[in-house]
């Protein structure tokens, strides 16, 4: 399984209102480029002309309770920004 789910933030909606060809997705961290690009063209039917990926690491985070402090680390995943053909678009809720 190489995508996840699609990224539907406050930020990746901006991103995609200013470039409405570019979609964001969290990948497998081992997944490359060219298995992210076969990956959405087959699951959405469309032609991918670029891919961009980040990696993020987890970070630690702490809290204060009634019984301490309480440590702990959100998880490191991978990001994919996939730019497509010139006037193709993904529609997320067609299935709702």
């Amino acid at each position: 399984m190489i995508l996840l789910k699609p990224i539907l933030t406050e930020k990746q909606t901006a991103i995609t209102e200013k470039y409405p060809n570019r979609f964001g997705f969290r990948v497998s961290p081992d997944a490359n480029k060219a298995q992210i690009k076969k990956a959405v063209e087959e699951v959405y039917n469309v032609t991918v002309v670029s891919v961009n990926t980040m990696n993020y690491s987890g970070k630690k985070k702490s809290r204060y309770t009634k019984s301490g402090v309480v440590t702990g680390k959100t998880s490191a995943y991978k990001k994919a920004v996939v730019t497509l053909k010139e006037g193709e678009v993904i529609d997320f809720f067609s299935n709702i």
